[in-house]
């Protein structure tokens, strides 16, 4: 496996490398823009679940529309509700994945620096030399 480069010293062509080769994910920051504009998604149904109650409402009079379009509304609420709580989750699932990734890749990196370091340290052992091949 080839040495990690440093991006932060390498400027941005080190950026741009980092971004090729996968050595930087850049899914944690794109996840939060979706996470955005998923919740807009679902600002547009809870405006739409008050239109309709509304449109509902007026669309005869009397308070028979009217209490049809008050369950209407709650249950949209509630349901729009839902849904920001499930994006929520949904979002946070694949940061987590991402962040274990991370992780995985540090504690690889710091696992091969501890073999490089005991490899230069240990003495070398005579009794795990090869033997020479008699004939």
């Amino acid at each position: 496996m080839a040495p990690a480069r440093n991006s932060r010293t390498s400027g941005s062509s080190g950026l741009f490398w980092d971004l090729l080769t996968f050595d930087r994910l850049v899914t944690g920051p794109v996840i939060h823009l979706i996470y955005w504009a998923g919740l807009g998604v679902v600002a547009l149904f809870a405006f739409s679940v008050v239109g309709a109650a509304v449109g509902l409402a007026l669309k005869e009079p009397g308070l028979q529309s009217l209490l049809l379009a008050f369950p209407v509304l709650v249950a949209g609420l509630l349901v729009a509700a839902a849904m920001v709580l499930l994006w929520r989750a949904f979002c946070e699932f694949y940061v987590a994945i991402f962040r274990i990734s991370e992780d995985l890749r540090a504690l690889r990196q710091a696992s091969d620096a501890d073999h490089a370091v005991a490899a230069v340290t240990r003495p070398p052992n005579p009794a795990s030399a090869p033997k020479p091949a008699t004939e």
